[in-house]
C-alpha cells in the first residue's frame, strides 16, 4: 500500500479517492501530529468523514482545541466532528468569537449550527448574509442543519424579523419552499431586496407585481429581476421611462464620466447598491470603445513632444507588482507619473504637473483634477481592497486591486 506521502506529494495535489480508502486510524494519528506538514494533514482529515476511529476522538479534538494549530487543518476536523456534543461547550465560550486564526469565529459558529445550538441562530443569519460567498455557504448551513433537527417556526421565532438578516432568511425559506417572494422586493433594506430579486422566478408575476409595487425603489427592483429572467432591454426601458428614468443624481459628475463608470461598475456592483444604478445600466448607452494601445500611444506621443522623455506605459498591475485594474502609468522626466484611464480618454497625476497637463490636454484627454476626482459616486458600492462601499471618481477611473 503506497503510504501517506505517496498520496499526497505535493500541496494541492492529493489522491482524494485513495485517502477515502486508506486505514483511518494512521490517517487519524498522522493528522494529530502537528510536526506533519499541514497542507498534507488537512487532506488526510477530510478523508477521515464518517469514519473517525473512536479511540483517536480526543487527540482530534485537542487539535480542534488547540489555537496554535493550523487553521486548515482545524476547520477540517470541525467538519468530521460535527457529531461531537462534547465540543459545544467549548465552541459556546466567548473565546471562540474572539479567536483570530483566519476562518475560525465563522467555522464555531457553523459546528454550533450542525450540533442544533439554537442560542447561534442569530449569528448565523449574520454569517448567512456576509458579502464573502464562503461565510454566507457556512451561514446558510448551519441555519439548514438548525431547521432540519428544529420545527421551522422555533426557529425562525428564535430569530425574529428585526434585522435584515433575519428577513433575508425568511425570503430563503420561503424561496426554497415555492412562495412567491416579491413582496420582499419592497423591503426597506437592499440586502433583502437583492435576494429577493435574484430569487424571483416568475416574470409573469413580476410584471403584475410592478403596478402594485409601494416604492420606486420596489418597481426597479422588479424591472432588474425581470430583466435577469428574460434579458429582454426593450421591455426594461419602457419600465425605465414609465418611472420616469430615475436615476441617482451625483452633483458634479457630469455625463461623460457618469457614462464611463456607471458601464464599467454598475453590472457587478455590490449588494447595497442603489438598483437605480443597476436599471440605468441596462437602460442607457455605453461610451464609445476605448481602443487602449492607440490611446497609449497617444498619450506617449503628446509627452514626447512635449519634451518630457516618458518611459514605455505599464498596466497598474505590473506598476504594482501585483494585481489589476482600469490604468496605465507613464513615467516621465526622471521620477514623475501620469496615469491613463482605460475607461475613457481620462489622465491624472498625483503631483500635478502644468507641462503634463497640458501635453495631453492637447492630445485630446480630460485631465481629471484634484476636485473633480473627489466626486464620490454615492450608492454605487465597488469591491475596493475587503470594503464594498461607494468610491470617488479618481478611484474609480483609476482602479487598482491587488
Amino acid at each position: 500500500m503506497r503510504d501517506i506521502e505517496a498520496l499526497i506529494p505535493q500541496a494541492g495535489r492529493e489522491d482524494a479517492t485513495a485517502l477515502r480508502e486508506f486505514d483511518a486510524d494512521a490517517l487519524a494519528r498522522y493528522v494529530a501530529d502537528r510536526a506533519h506538514p499541514w497542507w498534507r494533514r488537512r487532506p488526510c482529515a477530510l478523508a477521515l468523514a464518517g469514519r473517525v476511529p473512536e479511540a483517536r476522538v480526543p487527540a482530534l479534538l485537542a487539535r480542534v482545541r488547540d489555537s496554535g494549530d493550523v487553521s486548515e487543518v482545524r476547520r477540517a476536523l470541525l467538519d468530521v466532528l460535527a457529531d461531537r456534543a462534547e465540543l459545544l461547550p467549548w465552541l459556546r465560550h466567548e473565546d471562540r468569537r474572539t479567536e483570530k486564526s483566519f476562518g475560525m469565529p465563522e467555522a464555531f459558529l457553523h459546528a454550533r449550527g450542525r450540533l442544533g445550538d439554537r442560542t447561534a441562530v442569530r449569528e448565523l443569519a449574520t454569517l448567512a448574509a456576509d458579502p464573502w460567498p464562503r461565510n454566507q455557504a457556512l451561514g446558510e448551513a448551519g441555519l439548514d442543519a438548525l431547521t432540519a433537527r428544529y420545527e421551522l417556526d422555533a426557529v425562525l421565532d428564535d430569530l425574529g424579523d428585526a434585522r435584515p438578516e433575519d428577513r433575508a432568511f425568511r425570503v430563503r425559506i420561503r424561496a426554497r419552499a415555492g412562495e412567491d417572494v416579491t413582496d420582499a422586493l419592497a423591503d426597506p433594506d437592499r440586502l433583502v431586496a437583492h435576494l429577493a430579486q435574484s430569487l424571483a422566478d416568475d416574470p409573469d408575476r413580476l410584471r403584475l407585481y410592478l403596478d402594485d409595487a409601494p416604492t420606486t425603489d420596489a418597481k426597479l427592483w422588479a424591472a432588474y429581476a425581470l430583466y435577469r429572467l428574460t434579458e429582454d432591454a426593450a421591455e426594461t426601458r419602457a419600465i425605465h421611462e414609465a418611472l420616469g428614468h430615475p436615476r441617482v443624481e451625483v452633483p458634479g459628475l457630469d455625463e461623460q464620466l457618469r457614462s464611463a463608470i456607471v458601464h464599467a461598475y454598475a453590472p457587478g456592483c455590490r449588494t447595497q447598491s442603489d438598483p437605480r444604478w443597476r436599471v440605468e445600466v441596462l437602460c442607457t448607452e455605453p461610451p464609445p470603445r476605448v481602443d487602449v494601445d492607440e490611446q497609449l500611444r497617444r498619450a506617449t506621443a503628446a509627452l514626447t513632444a512635449a519634451h518630457l522623455a516618458p518611459g514605455q506605459p505599464v498596466s497598474c498591475g505590473e506598476h504594482h507588482q501585483q494585481g489589476d485594474g482600469t490604468y496605465h502609468v507613464i513615467g516621465y522626466g526622471g521620477g514623475k507619473e501620469v496615469c491613463v484611464s482605460t475607461l475613457g480618454r481620462f489622465a491624472t497625476g498625483h503631483d500635478t504637473d502644468p507641462a503634463a497637463r497640458q501635453a495631453l490636454e492637447s492630445a485630446g484627454f480630460r485631465w481629471i483634477d484634484e476636485a473633480t476626482g473627489a466626486i464620490p459616486v454615492t450608492d454605487l458600492c465597488v469591491y475596493y481592497f475587503g470594503n464594498r462601499a461607494p468610491l470617488d471618481v479618481d478611484t474609480l477611473l483609476f482602479y487598482w486591486q491587488d
